[in-house]
């Protein structure tokens, strides 16, 4: 097999070999996630203790054959390396190797937290799954819509924070104005911790209205992100082709040149 063809199948999905190798990756992903989650058990840890690690350096292996792989076909392998998703499929890897140097040395038993990284594997889900890329469009595309919604929010709690710690007072737990925007916010987002409460008749009247104005706005976020999304796939819809001389993803169906450096794509 060229490098090429090995190119195609694992940096892509458009092939039946590509979409085979990603279902293996999302199953060993998934698998590994479990293990984590088990392992934070002790009753099952203890029970399972050889199962859980034999699985896991099962698991590392191949992700480390996968890594190393990647940066063999790789045209450019330091791009790789240094890429998002380079440095994630690299930490999911790196916490195993480590605990092994830890082991039975009480001075770099602070390492085997290090394992914990290994939930770094979940990120290497959007790499695999198709509607991924819509997401990540959708939210450049609306990130200015949501920047000044945000901003709004935030004036909203801050002049509700100064009008309850000038109604409630000292004496009814708003002690100061960043306790009252607290408040405020936890109220606006319906959380409602009910360590703070107003007791005047004004100061519930206006808490009231926090609390519906909250129900209100928690809509407008995924209202527009939907909105991008939906726009984006009706206008175009895109390939999982990485570019053989950029690495460059989010080509369209029908291209066959990069959009970045006009190298020819694969077939």
């Amino acid at each position: 097999m060229n490098k090429q063809k090995l190119f195609e199948i694992v940096f892509e999905a458009d092939t039946k070999p590509g979409k085979a190798f990603d279902i293996v990756l999302l199953i060993m992903i998934v698998f590994s996630l479990v293990l984590v989650m088990l392992e934070s058990v002790k009753e099952l840890e203890a029970e399972y203790r050889n199962i859980i690690i034999i699985s896991e350096w099962v698991i590392t292996i191949f992700f480390s054959i996968e890594y190393i792989l990647r940066l063999i076909i790789s045209p450019k392998p330091l791009k790789y390396a240094f890429s998002f998703f380079g440095i994630i499929d690299l930490l999911a890897i790196i916490p195993s190797f480590f605990a092994l140097f830890s082991t039975g040395v009480r001075t770099f038993s602070v390492l085997r937290s290090l394992r914990l990284l290994r939930m770094f594997r979940v990120l290497k889900l959007t790499r695999h799954i198709q509607g991924g890329n819509v997401m990540i469009k959708a939210l450049k595309a609306s990130q200015q819509k949501i920047s000044v919604f945000l901003f709004s929010v935030i004036m909203v709690v801050i002049i509700v924070g100064a009008i309850m710690y000038t109604i409630e007072g000292e004496e009814n737990g708003f002690t100061s104005i960043p306790r009252s925007i607290y408040w405020a916010i936890v109220t606006l987002t319906t959380v409602g911790y009910g360590d703070i409460s107003p007791q005047t008749d004004f100061g519930q009247f206006i808490s009231s209205l926090v609390m519906i104005i909250g129900y209100s706005i928690i809509a407008v976020p995924t209202g527009i992100i939907s909105g991008e999304m939906s726009n984006i796939e009706k206008n175009k819809k895109y390939s999982t082709q990485v570019c053989p001389k950029c690495m460059a993803e989010g080509h369209d169906y029908d291209a066959v040149c990069c959009k970045h450096c006009g190298a020819k794509l694969n077939e």
